[in-house]
C-alpha cells in the first residue's frame, strides 16, 4: 500500500467536492453543503491572480482519502501570517494509518517553511474523536472564544448603507 501526502492539483477537485460532502455528512449536516466542484476550481486554481483557498491531499494507491482545506490568516498580535484549517477529512476506511497527522505535519511544515506562528482550526463540541486526536498531536483549545458569525439575511442587513 502506498501513501502519500501532496498538495492538491486541478484533477483532484472533484476528489475534493466528494470529501467536503463525506465531511458534511460526517458533521450531521449533508444538507448544507452548497459548493460545487466549479467553485473548489475557482478558489484553490484561478484563471487570475492568485488562489484565495489551498489544500493537501492524502492519497492510498492513487486514490485521494482525504484532505485539507486551508487559507491564509493574518494576526494583528504577532505580525505575521498564519494558517486556518478549514476543514480536515480522512476517509473512514482509511483512519488509523496515519494520513490526518500527516495532513497537519504537511501544514505545520508549510508555517514553519514560510515564518508563520500558528495554525489553527476548530473542532465541534460533540466530535470527542478528532479532538483526543488534535490534543495528542500537542494542539491546546483556545478557550474562552466564542464563534461568531454573520451569514444569510443578517449579513445583507449589515452591509445595507
Amino acid at each position: 500500500m502506498r501513501q502519500s501526502i501532496r498538495p492538491a492539483t486541478p484533477d483532484d477537485v472533484a476528489d475534493v467536492h466528494r470529501l467536503v460532502v463525506a465531511l458534511a455528512e460526517y458533521e450531521r449536516a449533508p444538507d448544507e453543503v452548497r459548493s460545487t466542484p466549479e467553485h473548489f476550481r475557482r478558489a484553490l486554481f484561478p484563471d487570475h491572480g492568485r488562489p484565495t483557498t489551498f489544500c493537501h491531499v492524502a492519497e492510498v494507491d492513487g486514490e485521494v482519502v482525504g484532505i485539507a482545506v486551508w487559507y491564509l490568516t493574518f494576526s494583528t498580535w504577532t505580525g505575521v501570517n498564519g494558517i486556518w484549517l478549514e476543514d480536515l477529512f480522512v476517509d473512514p476506511a482509511h483512519r488509523g494509518r496515519g494520513l490526518g497527522q500527516g495532513l497537519l505535519r504537511a501544514l505545520a511544515g508549510e508555517c514553519v517553511e514560510r515564518g508563520f506562528q500558528r495554525l489553527e482550526w476548530w473542532v465541534l463540541d460533540w466530535n470527542t474523536p478528532s479532538i483526543e486526536f488534535y490534543r495528542s498531536l500537542g494542539s491546546t483549545p483556545q478557550d474562552g472564544w466564542t464563534v461568531h458569525r454573520v451569514d444569510g439575511a443578517a449579513l445583507t442587513a449589515l452591509a445595507a448603507p
